[in-house]
């Protein structure tokens, strides 16, 4: 074990590296995707000045990328932790000044040492835990919802959190490149949750978990822009040479210029 694996991620946090890696990923996410839109009905209802529990599925290797996204737009003010396969943060070793802690793998130490670092992160009213439920990449179709063993503990460590489901999907609409949709679902009470047996906890959270999807994938097949707010602003129509051709022939025509092949695609903005 790395003598730097023992070390809280609440110590390890660095505010400056936030900032530059939000702009970092920013340009990133811009460069690949045309937006990052949140559902109307599907807004964070995150109570101040209580530890928070963001339960979200795991569609793809964008999340990680997406979790920094939505803590520096929706709660700039709340320090956020997330959990990391150890093996797979030692390769990406900076995340741990991001507020990125390793989890060993298909342990019971791995699991106690889970819960004990989340539960000193949540003893912070301010701080919030980000994680993806399943505990593995998993498709947003996948029925019923994958859920990873500790998920389930969580409300007994942390009894005065609240619990928000998050659901996520990549797809492609009508641009080059891809949307990237997300909905967050009501809260749920912690010390309510662990008032019930785990088999029941479980299911409880599936059940907010599969609902909250559920009702994104209906958003995500009408293919309606409005029913959404951009978040994050991507890049516009093909690009490359023919975009700029495109370019080039509206300022001769006195037109002006729209890179996208669906100009519906911008509303929200």
């Amino acid at each position: 074990m790395a003598a730097d694996e023992v070390v809280s991620p609440v110590a390890l946090r660095s505010e400056r590296m936030m900032a530059f890696f939000n702009l970092a990923f920013t340009r990133t996410f811009s460069a690949s995707f045309s937006a990052l839109r949140v559902a109307h009905w599907g807004e964070p209802q995150c109570p101040p000045g209580r530890p928070a529990i963001i339960l979200a599925n795991h569609p793809g290797w964008w999340d990680g990328v997406l979790f920094m996204l939505l803590m520096r737009r929706f709660f700039l003010e709340r320090p956020g932790f997330t959990p990391m396969d150890a093996a797979a943060l030692e390769k990406y070793a900076f995340m741990k000044r991001l507020g990125v802690f390793g989890v060993e793998q298909n342990s019971p130490r791995g699991a106690v040492r889970f819960l004990r670092t989340a539960g000193d992160v949540l003893r912070n009213p301010d701080h919030m835990l980000w994680m993806n439920a399943p505990g593995r990449f998993a498709d947003p179709r996948e029925r019923p919802v994958p859920l990873a063993p500790g998920v389930t503990r969580l409300a007994e460590i942390a009894p005065d959190a609240v619990i928000l489901p998050l659901a996520v999907e990549y797809l492609h609409w009508t641009e080059k490149r891809g949307e990237t949709l997300i909905a967050f679902g009501p809260p749920m009470e912690a010390r309510e949750l662990a008032l019930l047996d785990r088999e029941a906890r479980t299911e409880r959270i599936r059940a907010a978990m599969t609902e909250t999807m559920d009702r994104l994938a209906l958003d995500a097949i009408s293919r309606e822009p409005e029913r959404f707010r951009i978040v994050v602003d991507g890049k516009q129509g093909m690009g490359g040479l023919y975009g700029a051709w495109q370019y080039f022939r509206a300022m001769i025509r006195g037109e002006d210029h729209t890179p996208q092949h669906d100009p519906r695609s911008r509303r929200g903005v």
